[in-house]
């Protein structure tokens, strides 16, 4: 068990660690990880490929989604339906304990940085949902249509004529993905039991089995995923975003320093001479690439399953659903705790400085409020990664009913004991899935963007002229 732990400790560090060390000046140096050299500048490259696409085409992003089309194939999705089961996955407990601990290691001026990561991912995101419509398949056992990189992955190794069934890349992709998934349900598992205890005093055992029950409900059922998130995810958003919004107004004379203070830490004025300034800016960027997740391949697995009349379209959602993740959300928990006397939160970390925080602005009614919502982000992404799980099982295992119900039940059992015990272990393998499936998913990204992009040309010549 030992050499086991061992051995996932030293891919997570190959993957996450610091790979490159870039001296800097006062003393500091900036580390870059793996990931960090892979999505940074993919997400610079795909930025000007589609010509600075999140912030040219950001009005049309907003009239997609406020489009209300409805799927006329049995079983099938819309876009905007494929727009919140990403945004249920993207918007978890990174978008709370994630931020916090960010700003706890980085300062203020990492929220920058995430900022900047996300619009840069925002193309990044675009390309891949992009190509999750442009080869996507029908869905035999479900309804509808299913995809993403597995599926396009195959395509780019597997020739038409060939009698190969999978892609070695592909059907490693889909394996790292349902690791990468059962490592997170452990999180959610240990995530909810934890805020509910500090909120309620309610042991562990109870809330998990509660958590448990509710969630085999929902995933268990053949559709009921989608029905459940387009409530969950619109509620629990606008839920956050109001109660921030509330904090910021109240608080609205603290704004200027707190921009401020964003502002000159994100370019080190400060930490460059305490030595930091490497901190700040990989602590935003990896929150940012982390919460978001563009570039992972995992929103494509739901991209893929919208029925909608042009891949671009779908590929402008999903570059839209980063923007709310980290821009908008992520947002929401820096403001809360920025706003907060620094006295305050000195010396606590993770859920215990969210929720000082939020009682600090908002009572006791803050701390509760920040634990359900906790429960609400996290119960939706466990909802949204099954949804995932679904295409790379089938890819893996063909079209079978027990192929994907034996997942689901694995997953439910991971939840179980997360909620009883945090094992850090299997918190580095849902680190270390994500981080290959990435890996996969940028060896097709590449070579395949040229289709994306024409296919954006496509949209932009015959399609937004229309209107």
């Amino acid at each position: 068990m030992n050499q086991i732990v061992k051995l996932i400790h030293t891919i997570y560090q190959f993957l996450w660690g610091d790979l490159i060390s870039i001296p800097l000046p006062g003393g500091s140096s900036l580390g870059l990880s793996l990931l960090v050299i892979l999505l940074i500048p993919s997400g610079i490259y795909f930025t000007v490929r589609t010509k600075f696409l999140p912030f040219r085409l950001f009005p049309e992003m907003l009239k997609i989604t406020a489009e209300k089309k409805v799927s006329s194939h049995k079983g099938a999705i819309s876009g905007v339906q494929a727009l919140i089961i990403s945004t249920a996955t993207r918007v978890g407990m990174g978008n709370l304990v994630g931020v916090v601990a960010a700003i706890s290691l980085g300062g203020a001026g990492a929220v920058f940085w995430m900022w900047i990561t996300a619009l840069l991912g925002s193309s990044t995101a675009f390309v891949e949902a992009t190509l999750a419509q442009l080869y996507k398949e029908k869905d035999p056992l479900y309804g509808g249509y299913r995809g993403g990189p597995a599926y396009y992955i195959h395509h780019l190794f597997i020739k038409k004529d060939s009698n190969r069934k999978r892609s070695v890349i592909a059907a490693l992709f889909a394996l790292s993905g349902l690791i990468c998934w059962c490592g997170i349900s452990q999180v959610i598992g240990n995530s909810v039991s934890s805020a509910f205890s500090n909120a309620f005093q309610i042991p562990p055992l109870y809330t998990t089995i509660l958590l448990v029950l509710i969630a085999a409900v929902i995933v268990l059922r053949k559709n009921a995923t989608v029905k459940v998130l387009n409530v969950i995810v619109p509620i629990m958003a606008g839920m956050y975003f109001l109660i921030t919004l509330f904090i910021i107004l109240k608080n609205a004379s603290l704004l200027p320093s707190v921009f401020q203070q964003i502002f000159s830490e994100a370019w080190g004025f400060r930490q460059a001479a305490a030595g930091g300034i490497g901190a700040v800016i990989m602590n935003g960027a990896k929150r940012g690439l982390f919460s978001n997740e563009a570039g992972s391949g995992s929103a494509p697995c739901a991209a893929a399953a919208a029925d909608i009349d042009h891949p671009a379209k779908e590929g402008l959602l999903q570059s839209f659903g980063v923007f709310i993740d980290t821009i908008v959300i992520c947002s929401c928990s820096a403001m809360i705790m920025l706003l907060t006397p620094a006295k305050l939160t000195g010396g606590l970390m993770g859920m215990d400085l969210l929720q000082t925080a939020m009682d600090y602005h908002l009572g006791k009614f803050g701390v509760i409020f920040i634990a359900a919502i906790l429960w609400l982000f996290s119960f939706s992404t466990f909802i949204g990664i099954l949804f995932y799980a679904r295409p790379n099982i089938a890819y893996l295992f063909g079209d079978n009913w027990l192929s994907q119900t034996l997942y689901k039940l694995l997953a439910l059992v991971m939840l179980f004991i997360g909620g009883m015990a945090a094992y850090t272990f299997v918190w580095d393998l849902g680190d270390i899935g994500i981080g290959l499936m990435t890996i996969f998913n940028m060896i097709a990204l590449f070579p395949m963007s040229r289709q994306c992009l024409d296919s954006l040309k496509d949209y932009e010549r015959n399609h937004m002229r229309r209107r």
